[in-house]
């Protein structure tokens, strides 16, 4: 890339960022009701999300070599017992990611 095109490039994200974070406040000002498909898209797409992280981790385990997914298992556990522990997701998955590393890493080498 050119000088010219980074600096095109950065601009764009630039702007794209900041349309992305102001966009909802134009779209659902302070004081008006927020539309109920909004509200029920809130509601379920941290489990969305969540539902899809999972899948994406586990979708390259092999049963049949290695480790047999003995760490995955072990990682998911804890982030589900992590979670109906503490009810935060962002403690769950770090703290199921803490334990998977560990277990690569000392454990399972």
């Amino acid at each position: 890339m050119t000088l010219i095109e980074q600096a095109i490039t950065i601009i764009l994200a630039g702007i794209a960022t900041l349309l992305t974070r102001c966009l909802p406040f134009v779209a659902f000002p302070e004081g008006k009701r927020t539309p109920p498909y909004i509200e029920y898209l809130g509601k379920v797409l941290p489990a969305a999300v969540f539902g899809l992280l999972v899948i994406y981790c586990l979708k390259d385990v092999s049963l049949l070599s290695g480790s047999h997914g003995i760490p995955e298992l072990i990682a998911v556990a804890v982030t589900a017992g992590l979670q109906a522990w503490k009810k935060n997701m962002m403690l769950s998955i770090a703290g199921g990611t803490v334990c998977y590393m560990a277990l690569i890493q000392l454990v399972f080498v």
